[in-house]
Order: structure tokens, then C-alpha cells, then sequence
């Protein structure tokens, strides 16, 4: 039995709590009041994971078994999340090569000689091969690579577009040619949080510029009173809707894993414990880790955190019809990251750390930071955000990873042009936002190189639509004063400089709601 998420009121017995900020955390001393929000331990994991994904192949919902579906002559294409999931880079072997091999193990017997696997980028930057490898697996590379079978989605590639028609609000609905002219796509999915899977895997994952563009956007966004809940989500509505007229015309396998929240390996397993559950081996990991990060160059500081490796275990897994298996996965990250919240408060702390969808093996950039924390943090809730209404947001990140020009070179116009002109997301949009999706150089850096397409940075404001649009003020401790000014937010040196700040706004004895994560939680706010 596991214990549920865990909420702490500060009093003059509890130690300092460790903040994440980048590359590094600090152990911070909060206000005597102040609520702290753990997220739930790790649930039951699958004993067998081979067995489990064998009996969800031919035990599927709402659908018939895998090998029915599977025949001579047929055209199969299988599809997978690209490397932006789960954070971090699981331990090899990683869920999704062992699903395909199963996949296509069932398809060798059924004879199926046409198959292709595509990396779901959407306008995410193109996977390297060895990235490739990691996520299939070796022996699926090794098979599938060099005879070009193996490949990244070119959301830019129109001759290999397919347009399937409009939604019934106008929404184009274009998508990869090879899955839409498939007689059977697999979709293979790891569900790090409850806005991932459903409609938005084939919908988002293999879908152009063309059709993004209708829920990516600031008035979509700032509609989206909650990501992590598609029923209560515009952006995901306008999802689903597409997502129903992908499946009248093209049979959808969709196939949906779970995993639990053990985040950081052994022995940095204590970034994401209890500060008073400690043990000494952790503290002097701890400590020893923080003498480290004080002397080691950026450089180095890089690498350590981004060579860890998540020691996941998987959940449940689910294979059959798009919407009831969803169902199923929603229930079950639920289970392993809602925690359930009594009321509001007048100050939300986040420490914002170096793991991020869009800077996998790369740097976090102050857009990059920004959309974690006011994108994915501030949006983990279901019912009402942490923070009220006009109240504030402080953050914890140093915001000065800068940019890297190979993977985020559009970030670097953005930051430098758009902002300098207006942080509004309602501005920018119609003013610059076709200019960055069109711009020839870009689709080339995005097709041919490792880049995020050009539109990119644009998304990543828009996911702050909503922040924006509820909070009375942003300050970030410990950041660059200049990259905070420029992103429209202020920043102070400590946490108490911040909350002084804030007294403007919210008073000078303010509730406060500190966000201990990761792991992922998902507030349930009563």
C-alpha cells in the first residue's frame, strides 16, 4: 500500500527543503505557515512487463486482438513518442522498444512485410540516431534504420502530407501520408502526465503546422483552464475533434503505458524524497553533490544531470480504441499524482528544474524555463490553480543556460525581436507568429538539422497564456535580472526579497503554497 501525496505546514521544526533551479537546488528555510505539497510515493508497478504488454495486444479495448487486425499485403505503420518523453530519459530498455518488438513480432507471423516506424515529432526537433536506438531498442535500429524504415516525421515534407478534411469548427485536420494511407496505425505512447495521449498522440505527433496552429495558440491557451483535464481543455476539445475525424479514416491501434514517479536513480534518488525521510547516505549525497555543483563548470554540470536515467517502472499499459483506453491511462496517473488540496493561496513557489520537454540533451533557455513553470507546473491542476486569482508566482531558476543555436535557433529571434517588442501572447501572435512558421530557413534547419521548427518558441508562450492571464505578478529567485525583464517578469536575489515584493500584491502575511516537485504532482484543489 502506498501512502497518498503528502501536505506539510511549515512550523519551527521543519528543515530547510530542497529547491530545484537548473542545474543545481538549493535547501530553503520557507515562512512558518507555509503549505507543502509532496507528490504521492511510487505506485504498484507491473511484475511482468513483457506479459503485460502481450495481454494488452490480445486483450485490447473496444477493439478487436492485434493479430485479427494483422494480415498478407497489408500496410502497417507504427508510430511512438518522440524523446521529449518521459523526463528523464528512461533506463534502457526503454517501454516503447519493447512494445514495437512484440508489434512486430506479432506482424512477422501474421506475414506483414510492409512496415515503417515514424519518430511522432511533431514540430519537435528531428531525433539522432542514437536517440533513435534508445527508444526502439537495438535490434529494431539495427532492423529498420539503415533500410530507411526507421524515420523522424517531416511535419514540412508536403509530399508526404495527407489532408483528411475539416472538423465542424473548420479545423484542417493534415496528418502523416504513410499513417493515413495505412491499413492499420499502431500508436505507442508513455503518458508522463494526464495531458499526454488520447486523440492528442496521432493528432499532434504526426499533424503539420497546418493543423496545430488550431489549438496552438493564445486564445486557445489562455481558454484551457486546465491541461492536465481534456474534458475541461480547449486546446484538448479542439484535439478530440480531429482526432474523431482521423479515426473515420484511418483503423487506430492506439497503445498507452504508464509508469511510476521514481524520477532520479540511486544515489540521487534524494532529490525527490521527504527532507526529514533523509537518510545519512542521502545527506551526504547530498551534500556531497552540492560541493560538486559549487566547483564544477557549466559544462560539467550539464552532463551530470543529463545523464541521469529514470529508474521507471511501468503502471498499467492499454491497447485497443483511442478514447476508452485513455480513459483507463487518465485513471491511472491519477492515481499516481493527484494529491487533493484544501483552497487556494496568495503565493505559489516552484522550483523549476533542469528536466524539460524541449531541451532533452540540450539547455534550458529562459523561454524554455518560463514554460515549464508557468506552462506545465502552474497547469498541473485539476479544478482551480493553487494560486488565486491575482496572486503571485515565484519561481526558482537562473534563467542564463542561454540558447543552443543548433536545436532552438528561431528562440534566439524570438527573445532578441518579439519580446523586445511585447510579451503579450494575444500581440505576438498575429504580428510575428506566421513570419517564424514560414520562414525558409527555418524549415530547413528543422528538416535537415536538429532544430525545433521555427514556430516553436511561440507555443512555448502561448503555454503561459493562462499564467499570464490569472496572476497578478511573476518573480523569479536567484535569475538574471535582464533575461526576467525581458520575459515581462521581475527577480529578486532571495525568497524572502521576493516575497516583499510581492507584498504589493498580496499583502505583507500571504498564504503560500510551495510545489514540491518532481516527481510530477497533480493538485486537486478543493
Amino acid at each position: 500500500m502506498t501512502r497518498p501525496g503528502f501536505v506539510l505546514e511549515v512550523d519551527d521544526r521543519t528543515p530547510p527543503l530542497l529547491v530545484h533551479e537548473g542545474l543545481g537546488f538549493r535547501l530553503e528555510e520557507f515562512p512558518l505557515g507555509t503549505r507543502v505539497v509532496y507528490p504521492p510515493e511510487p505506485v504498484a508497478t507491473v511484475p511482468d512487463v513483457d506479459q503485460a504488454i502481450r495481454d494488452a495486444l490480445l486483450n485490447p479495448v473496444d477493439s478487436e486482438p492485434l493479430p485479427e487486425l494483422l494480415f498478407p499485403g497489408m500496410k502497417l505503420t507504427i508510430a511512438f513518442d518522440d524523446l521529449s518523453l518521459p523526463l528523464p530519459t528512461m533506463k534502457a530498455p526503454d517501454i516503447r522498444g519493447r512494445i514495437i518488438e512484440q508489434v512486430l513480432t506479432l506482424a512477422a507471423e501474421a506475414g506483414v512485410d510492409d512496415v515503417e516506424l515514424i519518430a511522432a515529432l511533431a514540430l519537435h526537433r528531428r531525433m539522432t540516431p542514437a536517440e533513435l536506438r534508445h527508444v526502439v531498442g537495438e535490434r529494431v535500429f539495427r532492423s529498420f534504420y539503415p533500410q530507411g524504415k526507421l524515420s523522424n516525421f517531416d511535419a514540412e515534407d508536403r509530399t508526404n502530407l495527407a489532408h483528411l478534411g475539416t472538423t465542424e469548427k473548420g479545423e484542417d485536420v493534415e496528418i502523416s501520408k504513410r499513417a493515413a494511407e495505412s491499413d492499420l496505425l499502431v500508436y505507442v505512447n508513455v503518458n508522463l502526465v494526464a495531458m499526454d495521449g488520447g486523440h492528442k498522440s496521432v493528432g499532434v505527433g504526426l499533424a503539420s503546422y497546418k493543423s496545430i496552429r488550431h489549438h496552438h495558440n493564445a486564445k486557445t491557451m489562455v481558454h484551457s483552464r486546465s491541461f492536465m483535464d481534456h474534458k475541461h481543455s480547449e486546446m484538448h476539445s479542439s484535439a478530440w475533434r480531429m482526432g474523431r475525424l482521423i479515426g473515420e479514416n484511418v483503423k487506430v491501434f492506439q497503445i498507452e503505458t504508464t509508469l511510476d514517479n521514481n524520477v532520479f536513480p540511486k544515489p540521487y534518488d534524494f532529490l525527490m524524497k521527504r527532507e526529514w525521510e533523509w537518510s545519512v547516505k542521502d545527506q551526504a549525497a547530498m551534500l556531497g553533490m552540492r560541493r560538486g555543483l559549487a566547483l564544477a563548470p557549466q559544462k560539467l554540470r550539464h552532463k551530470l544531470f543529463h545523464d541521469l536515467r529514470g529508474a521507471y517502472g511501468l503502471t498499467g499499459i492499454n491497447a485497443g480504441a483511442v478514447e476508452p483506453v485513455h480513459e483507463r491511462t487518465v485513471r491511472k496517473v491519477h492515481e499516481q499524482q493527484r494529491v487533493k488540496i484544501e483552497g487556494q493561496s496568495d503565493v505559489m513557489v516552484m522550483g523549476v528544474p533542469y528536466l524539460g520537454p524541449y531541451n532533452v540533451n540540450s539547455t534550458m533557455n529562459p523561454i524554455l524555463a518560463a514554460c515549464m513553470g508557468l506552462g506545465y507546473y502552474f497547469n498541473s491542476y485539476l479544478g482551480q490553480p493553487v494560486v488565486r486569482e491575482g496572486g503571485v508566482a515565484i519561481l526558482y531558476h537562473p534563467l542564463d543556460e542561454g540558447f543552443n543555436t543548433l536545436h532552438h535557433p528561431s528562440y534566439v529571434d524570438f527573445y532578441e525581436e518579439v519580446l523586445a517588442e511585447s510579451t503579450d501572447p494575444h500581440v505576438i501572435g498575429p504580428k510575428f507568429e506566421e513570419q517564424f512558421a514560414t520562414d525558409p530557413w527555418y524549415i530547413h534547419l528543422y528538416r535537415t538539422s536538429n532544430a525545433y521548427h521555427g514556430v516553436h518558441p511561440f507555443y512555448m508562450w502561448y503555454w503561459i497564456a493562462h499564467a499570464l492571464d490569472h496572476l497578478g505578478d511573476v518573480i523569479w529567485v536567484g535569475a538574471d535580472r535582464k533575461a526576467a525583464a525581458r520575459m515581462g517578469f521581475r527577480a529578486a536575489t532571495t525568497l524572502q526579497d521576493a516575497l516583499e515584493m510581492a507584498s504589493d500584491t498580496v499583502g505583507t502575511s500571504p498564504s503560500i503554497t510551495y510545489l514540491h516537485n518532481p516527481p510530477h504532482l497533480l493538485a486537486d484543489v478543493r
